[in-house]
Parts: structure tokens; C-alpha cells; sequence
């Protein structure tokens, strides 16, 4: 029955916003936003303890004012991927001006594989939209599986209508997919910025240890595609704004695992990079840093890795691309994957 509930929930969403005039859905988005940042639900506290470690110096008073605007944003991108499959293409590539795309259409010019990585940040489903309309360029990228089935389905669905090409998280099919892709010339897109399982690579993010996917550095490595940092964020405008940041190298020296490790730091100092001037935009309502995770049993054992959030495959060995899947998080496709849950 709540599977039902919820599915009939978000239909009901993408039935009766996308009809809205603009201004309605966007005073809709804040009254939304508003009503849940009163409630101080686990979401909203959860929000505001990971602001505290962005913006360490705010005070009480001013997390609570970052925290009611990264509301806001979190409802923004609700209303406008609602409305994204009634926007004409003039509105999507009118909606989105990325900073320094040249690191993109320079890579696919040149015959090389791009894997753009981005954080929870802005809203990718519109990024997405407007790479297959403006630039013209399919893509392909990775969903979990949510319940019930059917939301799962509506969700790929409208990702599909989008333009993009949808992979089930299934493991090893799904990575070996993704690498035929790269190898091709083509592009890959993943939400990179938090893996909580056994497979994440820990990083320093914002001076304290958390686990980033290893899936993005590892299929770098493997296919010789261009790995590129991407992090959005909205200003007053109704157009998005992003940067596509400069490609992270793959070191000449040291082993696979190490080589892994350094290009995942080097994403996430490239995403602290974006979430510093943009903090209200990161919309991170789950626990990322590994202080603020319980332990498992194994753990108390003196087994180490604690682990949250969604199952992840391990990256794969250093020799087989197709045998293990990607450590890597998909553009979560449900407030589930977002707020103060754990995603499923």
C-alpha cells in the first residue's frame, strides 16, 4: 500500500505541476521548502550539520538561513524535473549556461571517451536535458533500482525521454556497458559524490574522511576516456548555472589503487571547489562523513568500513572492466535518494 502510495504520489507531482504556469510552480517549490524547513524533520538537521562542516564559521543562525535556502533549492529542482518533459527544447537550452564547456566538446571532438562526474548539486536532470539538446550528444548513465517497480519505471522513463540512455545499478553489466560506451567516443555521466560502501575510496572533503565512488577514476583509467569534474548551482535567474572543471589527469606513477585514490581526491576537491560558492546548492540531506556513521556489527569486531546508505558494487579488479560494476552513485531519481533517509 505505500509502495502504491508513493508511486501514486509522484504521478500525481508530474501530472499537476508540469500544468502549472512557471511562477505558480516555482511559489509552490518555496511553500513546499518553507513548510518542511519549519518542521526541522531529519532531513533539515541533517542539511544543516553537513553546512556546518562547509561553512564552518556561519553560527547557529546563519546555518539555519543556509539551511532554509538549500531548501529552497531542493525544491527548485523538484519543480523543474516535474516540468522538465513539457519544456520545449528552446526552453532547455535557454535554462542551463555552463561555464568552460570546451573541456567537454574539445574531449568529444577529439575521439576520446568523457566521463562528466557530478556532485548532488543543482539539477542534473536539466544539465542532462540541455548536453542532448544543445550539444546534441547522447549519454549514458546509471539509476538504482527504487520500489516500487513501477516509480523505478517512471523515472527511467522520463530520463529516457530526456535523451539519455539508462542502465539499471546491476553490477558488472552495468560497468562493462558504460566502458563499451567510453571506448566508443562516448559520453558517460555520474553522481559521484557520496559511496558509503565498501567499495568508496576514502577522501578528505572538507577536512574530514568520507568515501567518494571509485567507478568514475576507474573507468578513466581503463578506457582512456577524459574525466571531467562538473558542479551547478542556481542565482536569481531562472538559468542554471555550471563549470565544467579541468580533467583530472591519471598519475603516471604508482598502482591502480593508488592511481584510483588520487583522481577520486582530486574530484572532490574539485566538487569542495563548486559546494563552497555554492553551499545552498548542495543538496546532501544524508549522512556523508564517515564520524557521523553508526557502526556495523562487523565493525565493532574490528572489521573497518562502516557502511549507510545504498548497496554499491566494489570496483572492479584491475584487469576486467565487464566483471564487477561501477562504484559509482546515479542521478538519485526520488526525494528517497535524497533527503534525510537513506536512500533505498
Amino acid at each position: 500500500m505505500k509502495e502504491r502510495l508513493t508511486d501514486g504520489l509522484y504521478g500525481l507531482g508530474w501530472g499537476a505541476v508540469r500544468t502549472l504556469p512557471e511562477p505558480a510552480a516555482r511559489a509552490l517549490g518555496r511553500t513546499v521548502a518553507d513548510l518542511a524547513w519549519r518542521r526541522r524533520g531529519e532531513g533539515v538537521r541533517r542539511l544543516e550539520a553537513n553546512l556546518a562542516r562547509v561553512v564552518p564559521e556561519a553560527g547557529p543562525q546563519g546555518l539555519r538561513e543556509l539551511s532554509r535556502a538549500g531548501m529552497r533549492s531542493y525544491l527548485r529542482y523538484w519543480m523543474e524535473s516535474f516540468r522538465l518533459p513539457a519544456w520545449s527544447k528552446e526552453r532547455i537550452r535557454g535554462g542551463f549556461d555552463p561555464a568552460d564547456v570546451h573541456y567537454l566538446t574539445d574531449g568529444l571532438a577529439a575521439g576520446r571517451g568523457v566521463v562528466l562526474a557530478l556532485p548532488h548539486m543543482g539539477n542534473y536532470d536539466l544539465a542532462g536535458a540541455w548536453v542532448t539538446t544543445r550539444l546534441e550528444t547522447p549519454f549514458t548513465t546509471v539509476a538504482e533500482r527504487l520500489r516500487p517497480e513501477t516509480l523505478y519505471d517512471r523515472f527511467v522513463a522520463y530520463r529516457e525521454g530526456l535523451g539519455m540512455e539508462v542502465l539499471p545499478h546491476t553490477g558488472g553489466a552495468a560497468f562493462g556497458t558504460l566502458a563499451r560506451r567510453l571506448r566508443a567516443g562516448g559520453l558517460v555521466c555520474l553522481v559521484a559524490d557520496r559511496d558509503l560502501s565498501a567499495g568508496g575510496v576514502e577522501v578528505d572533503f572538507f577536512g574530514e574522511r568520507t568515501r567518494m565512488p571509485a567507478g568514475p577514476a576507474m573507468l578513466a583509467q581503463q578506457t582512456g576516456a577524459l574525466l571531467l569534474p562538473v558542479t551547478l548551482w542556481y542565482d536569481a535567474s531562472p538559468v542554471m548555472q555550471g563549470r565544467v572543471h579541468p580533467p583530472v589527469p591519471v598519475p603516471e606513477g604508482g598502482d591502480r589503487p593508488y592511481r584510483t585514490r588520487v583522481m577520486t581526491q582530486a574530484l572532490a576537491d574539485a566538487y569542495a571547489s563548486g559546494i563552497a560558492g555554492h553551499p545552498q546548492d548542495w543538496h546532501m540531506l544524508q549522512r556523508l562523513w564517515l564520524a557521523d556513521l553508526p557502526p556495523r556489527p562487523a565493525d565493532v569486531a574490528g572489521a573497518t568500513g562502516p557502511v549507510a546508505g545504498p548497496a554499491v558494487s566494489p570496483a572492479p579488479p584491475a584487469d576486467s572492466a565487464d566483471s564487477a560494476g561501477p562504484a559509482a552513485d546515479s542521478a538519485p531519481a526520488s526525494p528517497a535518494d535524497r533527503p534525510g533517509t537513506e536512500s533505498p
